[in-house]
């Protein structure tokens, strides 16, 4: 499936209703990550299959308020292929080895 990143605006007036805000985000089904952004209180998902109405009502039964902001598709960030490392033996009874962990 695609990943989502899903920006909802929730009413949150104290440290309490982030915090019930990131417990409710955090166990709803598809989740991956979840992130507060206090100055406009926006809650930020990251998820793969997240059920956006369920989400919601859970955040307004709760809280008393949640609208959504913006649903976006994540892009997969594309695999950078590194060249390997060769490192050298300067024994020459020891052979070349190439380090690609680095």
């Amino acid at each position: 499936m695609v990943q989502q990143k899903i920006v909802m605006k929730v009413q949150m007036n104290c440290e309490k209703g982030r915090t019930k805000a990131m417990k409710i985000a955090a166990v709803a089904e598809g989740v991956i990550s979840v992130a507060i952004e206090r100055e406009k209180s926006l809650v930020v998902v990251i998820g793969d299959g997240v059920d956006l109405v369920s989400l919601a009502g859970s955040l307004r039964k709760k809280l008393g308020s949640a609208t959504i902001e913006s649903v976006q598709e994540v892009k997969a960030e594309s695999a950078k292929k590194k060249d390997p490392i060769i490192c050298y033996s300067q024994y020459p009874q020891y052979p070349m080895y190439i380090c690609s962990g680095f």
